[in-house]
Formats: structure tokens, C-alpha cells, sequence
């Protein structure tokens, strides 16, 4: 059957003012990292390893020493002592607790365990490719389903309440009491962030010995202090810039095991150093999203009520440290089951420490959750949208503290009516197009909690009509300088092009680790705040020339005849102690949520999917998404409408093209590269339709502005895996989906 036409949304916010940044963007002016050429820059090349697991006996170094324009090549023999910077989830600063070049030690294929500096890129490259390096190699585990590979319980190797089994109810005895019940087991690849700017970092002394990394990082505060303990030096001696990122999605928030290199490589040649790395060098030197097997079990009655849900979830993680796992964080939360246990286990392989990737637990947990929800549907016989409907919650099912807001039923019914649902056939194989496509409609929602953290901004007008923003947020694509350009407008009456913002930039305010989809709501309330007491403030001294409500604040700052006008706002997150702001200043994360103490916060979304798939090669196309979010006050309207299409695009490359290949043979990724790693392009999008609910959740903060860059992700492989049995009768429970797998009947 023909599919219907789509309808006009109800509730599409204006479109706001243009990105500030896009301008510079667009024509090449914006500047990263890796276009730095300072003069008297050198530049570094990394040496990697060819085996997965052992101890270097010999590194020769004398042939690339010849190379003309070396010069320095820097082992673990060379380079002196310098301190461990710690894992971000251990107490530390880095992705991993595993820092190359401190000793001869090789934990993983591609580590580094050389590095040449020369004084142009070519010769750094031709001399790191004449490093020779001998080992002693011992086994390793290249996969969570390696024979070897032991699972660990998550609970008992990390005794903290945040990784704790999520128990609710009895689900094992309402499981086994239920009518109907599913057992489903499902899996998820290793994969790889592939932002636009790969990774890079540029290192200069200064005469006073202070040093200044520029280096594109969500987290300028925690590479400050963690390279200050590596170095021995006081913290206040680094600076660490970072305006633009060119993209992070996780493999960004903490500091690089290399960054260190390049500082000291830096003050031993007393010249600046950049180290562009490769894409394939990323693939191996930095975190990425760890391969997940997941089982769900659900149980229902006859009339449609979920009665209890059991999420066990085995995660990769590396040798070295326990990168722990939270997916059940949100799947006991989307429906009011009862009766739900979450349990989380972690298995060891020889790999670089995994991490956070856009979504990190949120998107895997939601595949496999929202995928056996789509099947109870239809062992119940019941319409997929109507069944959500059915086991909405009203309160969070772990805690019973009242959500701060939930407007999950509003994304179905809203999205149902643009999408079309109505006219869907419930039977598997039962729509095709003109062109004897099979058409699939699925449907599944998604959640991410909304978290906040410590932040202090200071906002400064000066009389010419400039205006100054400072505060802890790193511009990473998501438009967070728009965001708060908007706000600091709307507050002194001042023009958005008069309105210059700081971020990532440990000199102009601390700099609060950025992921999460916390960035904009811990960084515009205390912007707000800042704006709205220098306006007060220049009120209060103007007195009755003050004026009208409408005057600007540039106007008062004139009739008060001072020189600029300057407030600062600090703000925390509901329930944190003002100590919290020393984890800020010391670069230590401080974020909290979804937990609060009078409440629980997440963001929702719904998507809505429509796939085609030809008859005789089983080719899936994507040519229409409808998803509506729950996202609290939308601040910037355009940038907010850029991240759900970009989320939405990333879970289309997650369900139809995305993994990382495993070498079970030599360890480490086989398609590391853009050629054999493969990305959605354009022509793998059709038209998307994004909608907001746009009703503020004042509980969370003033603004009433939750989370959206991470939610916007959850949910769409599981809508696409579901509208791919609906045209054709298959589940598949593995991602990414494969033609083979469609091909068998």
C-alpha cells in the first residue's frame, strides 16, 4: 500500500537567531588545533605497536635518528619519569590509568611505544616507520566472547551504589507468575567516534615556565590538572584552550595518554609541538563505544499490563581499568513496570580502556529493551504505540520520587499524528510501495538523564557595547555559544553580534568536564542568573533614570557613568554541597542527576520510522523519520532542531552501517579508516521531522531547559529494527543489520 502523506506539526518552535559560529564555519575562518603553525613548531609522530599484549626487549632508534630534520625519538628508555594521570572513572583525569611510555609495557595492539619530533610532519612519519621494535608477546583477549573472556559482576567489583544492581518488586517471581513472556538475547559491536577534527595537541613553554596546551577536549579543566600531576607542576602553571572541538561525542571528555608526550617533548626541545594523530591512530589511541551482549526478559498479563522486566547486560572493558556499564539506568525507567532488575556485568580484553560514545550505555540498552518491548507487543497482539501507551509511568518506578517532568505519552500521541500511524497495518509484510518496496513502520522511545553540574559565570559590559560571557562548557557542535548568546541578549537588551562567549578556556572561568547532555542546562541558568544581576544592579544605581522596563542595560551602564559593569552568578545542581565547587576547580567531575533529592529527571523521545526494503537484495532504506521530544524549554530553537537530525543520523548509522572489526588474530581494529569504517552519507537520508513539547521543567532549574544532544540518539535503531520486521516478518537482534541476515528465510 501507498504510504500517507505526512502531516504539519502542531508545535514547531521559531526558528531563533542563526548560529553565532556559523559564519566563521562555513567559510573555513573557524580555527582548531590542527591548523595550528605557530612559529618554530615541530611536529610529532607516534610509533604503535604491532602486538596486543607483551613487554618491548629492544627498541632501536638509530635509523630513524638519521633522518634528516629529527629531532628527538622518545621511548620509555629516554624519556625520564613522569607520573600517571589516572582514569576519569577511578578518581583520576584520563580515559584509561594506562599511560605509554612509562614503562615496557604493551597493553594493547596500536599503543604507542615511540614518538619521533622533527621539524616537518614528513620526516616525523618517515622516521616513526624506521623505529624498530622487538617484544615478547603473550596471549591476549581480543573479544567479550573469547573463550577466555570472564564476566564480572559489576556490583561486587565496583562496590559503589551508582553501579549497584537496579532491583525493584520480585521480577523473578512476577516473571515466572506472568501469562506471556519473551527471552531475548541481543548484540551490539565495538564501536568508533569519528568526529570531523580528529584528535591533536600543540604544547608551548613559556619563559616562566608556564605551559599552554591547545587540544580539542570537552574537558579543558581535568586535562589541566591531570597534566600538572604528570608533569610534577602546580596547576596554575597550565593553560589549557579549547573554543571548538570540531566535534567530541565522548572521545574528547578526558585527558589523551598522549597529551603528556607532547609537553614534554615540548620543554625538553624548547619549542612547540603539534601532534596531528591519524585516523587510524585514533582508532587504537583513544576510547570508543565497547561491544554489549544483552538479554532482556519481560512478562506480561493477557490484557497488556508489563508485569516485570529482568536486563542483564555483559560489557566490554579493558585490562587495565573497569569503564563501567549504566544502561539499565534508563530502561528501568521508561515504562511503570513493578517488578524490574537490572544487572550489569564487565569482561576484560586486551584493549585501550572503552568509554563514552554519543549515548554511550543509553543507545545499546535502548536497542535491545525497546526491541523485546516491540515483540511482547505482538505476542500480545497489540498495536505497538497503543502498548506503550498502555504502560506508561507515573512516577519512577525505582525510587517512587515524582519525575520533575514525563511527557512521554505526548511524544507518542503527537508523533502517531504526523507520522501517520493510524493508517498502518499491523501485519508483518502487510504495506508496500509503487515500486514493490516492503514498508516498515516501527516505533520506540528513548531517555537520557537530565544531569546538571557546578558551574560559576561571570558576564561584563563594557560601554562601548561589548559584552563578555565566561563559563565552564566546551562548543562541541551542539551550539552552546548560541545558546547562551540568546539568553545573554534576551537579559540586557543587547545585540547577539555584541556578545563575545569563553568556553573551554581554563584562564576565563573552571571548566567543568561537557557530555552528558549536561552542557547547556549547568551552563545557562548561572549565565542567566549573572545577566540579571549586572541589568539589577545597573537599575539600582541609575535610580529613577532608570526608565522604563525596556531600557537596555547598555543604556544604564552609560548613565551611570562607569567605565563597564560586571556580576557573576555560581550555581549547583539541587541537593550538592557548596564543596562541590572544589571538584570544579580541581577538574574533577561534579555532575549529579538523574537523581535528585525531591525528584528524578530524564529527557524522552519518540521516534517514529519508516523503512523500505527492496524485495530480491533486501537493501534498507530510511526515507522518513518523525521524532518529538521531551526535552524541557527549548533554548535555541535551531540549534536544538540540528541535534535531534544529527542524533537521528547517528542512530541510522548505528542500526544500518556502524562496527568496529575485530582482529581476533593480532588484536585491534581491522577498518580503521573512513573508507572501511562506514558512515551514513547523505544519500542514506530521507526527509526527518523533529517536534518539541517544548513545556519547561521549572522543577530542574529556572530555565526549565533538560538535556537533548544524547537523547536524541536513544531509541532509533531499536524504531528502525522494528519497522524492519514490520515489513518483513525478520527480527534481528543484532546490530548493525546485515543483508545476510535478511537474505535468510
Amino acid at each position: 500500500m501507498a504510504t500517507p502523506t505526512t502531516k504539519t506539526k502542531k508545535n514547531t518552535p521559531r526558528a531563533g537567531i542563526e548560529r553565532v559560529d556559523a559564519h566563521d564555519k562555513v567559510r573555513g575562518a573557524t580555527r582548531y588545533a590542527a591548523d595550528d603553525v605557530r612559529p618554530g613548531l615541530l611536529h610529532a609522530a607516534l610509533v604503535p605497536s604491532r602486538i596486543a599484549r607483551g613487554t618491548i626487549t629492544r627498541i632501536d632508534i638509530a635509523a630513524a635518528q638519521r633522518v634528516s630534520g629529527v629531532r628527538a625519538v622518545l621511548t620509555h628508555e629516554n624519556i625520564g619519569v613522569f607520573d600517571t594521570g589516572g582514569f576519569l572513572m577511578g578518581g583520576g583525569f584520563g580515559f584509561q590509568s594506562f599511560y605509554p611510555l612509562r614503562s615496557a609495557q604493551i597493553a594493547y595492539r596500536g599503543q604507542s611505544v615511540a614518538m619521533v619530533v622533527a621539524e616537518t610532519l614528513e620526516a616525523a612519519r618517515e622516521a616513526a616507520s624506521l623505529v624498530a621494535v622487538t617484544c615478547d608477546a603473550v596471549p591476549f583477549i581480543a573479544t567479550v566472547d573469547a573463550p577466555d573472556a570472564e564476566p564480572l559482576a559489576q556490583a561486587a567489583v565496583l562496590p559503589q551504589p551508582m553501579f549497584a544492581d537496579r532491583r525493584v518488586g520480585d521480577p523473578e517471581g512476577a516473571l515466572a507468575g506472568a501469562a506471556v513472556t519473551v527471552d531475548l538475547r541481543y548484540t551490539l559491536p565495538a564501536q568508533h567516534q569519528n568526529p570531523m577534527e580528529i584528535i591533536a595537541t600543540v604544547a608551548e613553554w613559556s619563559d616562566d615556565g608556564t605551559l599552554t596546551v591547545c587540544e580539542p577536549t570537552q574537558n579543558a579543566e581535568g586535562v589541566r590538572h591531570g597534566l600538572a600531576k604528570q608533569l610534577g607542576i602546580e596547576p596554575a602553571k597550565v593553560q589549557v584552550l579549547s573554543p571548538t572541538l570540531g566535534g567530541g561525542f565522548g572521545q574528547k571528555n578526558s585527558l589523551q595518554s598522549h597529551t603528556a608526550l607532547i609537553a614534554i617533548a615540548a620543554r625538553t626541545l624548547k619549542r612547540p609541538v603539534k601532534l596531528v594523530m591519524t585516523r587510524a591512530q585514533l582508532f587504537h589511541n583513544a576510547s570508543f563505544r565497547p561491544a554489549g551482549r544483552h538479554r532482556v526478559r519481560l512478562g506480561a498479563d493477557r490484557n497488556g499490563r508489563l508485569l516485570a522486566a529482568i536486563h542483564e547486560i555483559d560489557q566490554q572493558t579493558s585490562r587495565h581499568d573497569l569503564f563501567p556499564s549504566s544502561g539499565t539506568e534508563i530502561t528501568s525507567r521508561l515504562y511503570g513496570i513493578a517488578n524490574f532488575l537490572g544487572r550489569e556485568r564487565l569482561v576484560r580484553t586486551d584493549v585501550q580502556t572503552p568509554g563514552y560514545m554519543r549515548a554511550p550505555f543509553e543507545h545499546p540498552a535502548a536497542f535491545a529493551f525497546e526491541s523485546a518491548i516491540d515483540e511482547m507487543a505482538y505476542a500480545l497482539n497489540r498495536d505497538p504505540v497503543a502498548f506503550r501507551l498502555a504502560n506508561d509511568a507515573s512516577a519512577d518506578p525505582l525510587t517512587g520520587k515524582p519525575f520533575s517532568s514525563r511527557h512521554v505519552s505526548e511524544c507518542l500521541v503527537r508523533g502517531s499524528e504526523i507520522f501517520g500511524w493510524a493508517r498502518r497495518t499491523m501485519a508483518p509484510g502487510s504495506m508496500r510501495a509503487p515500486d514493490g518496496s516492503l514498508v516498515g513502520w516501527g516505533v520506540a522511545i528513548g531517555a537520557y538523564k537530565a544531569a546538571t553540574a557546578p558551574a560559576i559565570a561571570t558576564v561584563r559590559l563594557n560601554t562601548d557595547g561589548t559584552v563578555r560571557v565566561a563559563v565552564g562548557g566546551h562548543e562541541m557542535g551542539q551550539g552552546m555559544r548560541t545558546a547562551i548568546a540568546a539568553t545573554v541578549a534576551r537579559a540586557l537588551g543587547a545585540p547577539v553580534a555584541a556578545i563575545e562567549v569563553a568556553l573551554g578556556d581554563t584562564r576565563a572561568a573552571p571548566q567543568h568536564l561537557t557530555a552528558g547532555s549536561w552542557g547547556t542546562a549547568t551552563a545557562l541558568p548561572p549565565v542567566l542568573e549573572a545577566a540579571q544581576r549586572l541589568m539589577e544592579d545597573l537599575r539600582q544605581n541609575a535610580g529613577s533614570a532608570a526608565g522604563d522596563s525596556g531600557v537596555t542595560a547598555l543604556a544604564l551602564l552609560r548613565v551611570s557613568g562607569r567605565p563597564f559593569a560586571q556580576a557573576e552568578s555560581r550555581r549547583r545542581a539541587p541537593g550538592q554541597p557548596e564543596q562541590v565547587f572544589g571538584r570544579l576547580t580541581g577538574g574533577l567531575p561534579g555532575a549529579a542527576g538523574p537523581v535528585y533529592p525531591d525528584f528524578v529527571s530524564f529527557s524522552f523521545i519518540a521516534h517514529f520510522v519508516e523503512v523500505r526494503i527492496e524485495p530480491t537484495t533486501r537493501r534498507i532504506r530510511v526515507p522518513r523519520v518523525v521524532s518529538v521530544v521531551d526535552c524541557g524549554a527549548v533554548a535555541s530553537p535551531r540549534t536544538a532542531r540540528s541535534q535531534v537530525e544529527g542524533g537521528v543520523v547517528w542512530g541510522i548509522g548505528a542500526a544500518l552501517r556502524e562496527v568496529s572489526e575485530v582482529d581476533p588474530r593480532y588484536g585491534g581494529f581491522l577498518n580503521a579508516d573512513l573508507a572501511e569504517y562506514v558512515v551514513p552519507v547523505a544519500a542514506d537520508i530521507g526527509h526527518m521531522e523533529v517536534d518539541f513539547i517544548g513545556k519547561p521543567d521549572t522543577r530542574l532549574n529556572a530555565l526549565g531547559v533538560k538535556g537533548l544532544g544524547e537523547v536524541a540518539m536513544v531509541g532509533v535503531a531499536p524504531a528502525i529494527v522494528n519497522a524492519v520486521f514490520h515489513a518483513t516478518g525478520q527480527r534481528l537482534r543484532r546490530l548493525p543489520l546485515m543483508l545476510e541476515d535478511l537474505l535468510t528465510t
